[in-house]
């Protein structure tokens, strides 16, 4: 008898998890705009994303180590709350250093809610179903990730950013209220541990061994789509389309529909396979948005994204999982969410400082590089591991 995935618990952490990512990733598109419009420089533009994604990365390795000794349930609250804190601060960021500022600073808390809450959702999904679970889980990343973005664009057209800003905020206090209501499940492998018997090193906590190639192939995805997040509302501009949102519905709309295929082919085959197919959709996604001057191609380009890229995200992370011991888990969580905002924010910094020399769809077509090098390292390594596609999964 298959054991239980469907309990209140796991129902509510991903409905809790669904409204953090809506909250926050409604400003993602809207904040290079806005500080656009106060003045930035192209670099300063993609100093939004970097700054951001250092802070994530500064302080995971912090509640990695918490995640050892530590019961879940204050872990999440607290993140989520710091998140709706941080949000209704951006109304008094005229100023470009003051905006990038709190944008560090909340880099900060995302990179503890996302890392405490994965960690969460890991530990009451049986391990047997740990691939269709977190595809699953993943979903309420991925409608945040892809939905919140276009509701985010047609907010800041047709409002006032302080009122984006309210209804971001109005998004995260939900998110608190589901998540306070979650019965938490902490391993006994976590509850034996006492904080004066661990010894707390940074790049023990930063990186965990057993399973940081996942991980590192999820920077190289992360360097090629960050040049999305980041620009493609000035592409828009570029381009004269205004129906940018399409590209995020469809997105959602295909990423939500393969994802639990996906965790299913995880569990039954094994991961290498479905990043070969992840990557390549969004290599043609990339290129085809690149060209786009419809809203018929930007669809076309969105849909191609949901099918890569929204379901490399949760492969990888079910990969990064499945190779790391129990009590590690949050280290692991940790290491892979902080592979997605380096590479993001590497990128930001990358393609932000291109950006004065070219043009965006310029941006698109060299960011795309980075997923041909993602496939060939996958490539490298299964020839040097000498193992099949599944035997992977579990060594």
């Amino acid at each position: 008898m298959r054991e239980r995935l469907w309990t209140k618990s796991f129902i509510m952490l991903m409905i809790g998890n669904l409204f953090v990512f809506m909250s926050f990733q409604m400003l993602i598109p809207t904040l290079p705009p806005y500080i656009k419009s106060i003045g930035a420089s192209g670099l300063e533009i993609g100093l939004v994303t970097a700054l951001f994604s250092i802070g994530a990365v500064l302080i995971r390795p912090f509640i990695g180590y918490m995640l050892e000794y530590k019961q879940r349930k204050a872990l999440v609250l607290i993140g989520a709350v710091i998140l709706l804190i941080i949000t209704v601060l951006y109304p008094i960021s005229r100023i470009v250093m003051i905006f990038l500022f709190i944008r560090f600073i909340h880099g900060l808390a995302w990179g503890w809610s996302t890392t405490v809450n994965g960690t969460a959702a890991v530990d009451v999904i049986p391990f047997s179903r740990l691939g269709e679970g977190m595809g699953y889980f993943g979903l309420s990343t991925t409608i945040g990730f892809i939905i919140a973005p276009s509701l985010g664009i047609f907010l800041y057209n047709v409002t006032s950013f302080t009122n984006l800003i309210i209804i971001s905020g109005l998004l995260g206090f939900i998110s608190v209220v589901l998540l306070a209501l979650v019965h938490y499940k902490t391993p006994e492998a976590v509850l034996k541990n006492q904080k004066e018997s661990l010894k707390f090193s940074y790049l023990g906590s930063l990186v965990e061994k057993s399973s940081w190639y996942p991980s590192f192939i999820t920077i190289i995805i992360c360097l090629g789509y960050g040049s999305v997040s980041t620009f493609i509302v000035i592409f828009g501009e570029e381009r004269g389309i205004e129906q940018i949102f399409l590209f995020y519905i469809l997105n959602a709309i295909v990423a939500t529909a393969a994802r639990p295929l996906a965790g299913k082919w995880f569990d039954e085959k094994g991961p290498i396979g479905m990043i070969y197919f992840c990557i390549s959709a969004t290599f043609v996604g990339l290129w085809v948005l690149s060209y786009a001057q419809t809203d018929f191609l930007l669809a076309v380009a969105g849909g191609l994204f949901g099918l890569g890229f929204g379901c490399a995200l949760p492969t990888l992370q079910s990969w990064t999982l499945s190779m790391t011991p129990e009590n590690r888990r949050g280290v692991a969580n940790g290491m892979f969410f902080s592979s997605i905002d380096l590479g993001i924010g590497l990128s930001g910094i990358i393609f932000g400082t291109i950006a004065q020399f070219t043009d965006t769809a310029n941006l698109f077509r060299i960011s795309s590089l980075f997923l041909i090098m993602a496939i060939v390292l996958t490539v490298l390594e299964v020839r040097k591991k000498k193992v099949t596609p599944k035997e992977r999964v579990v060594s």
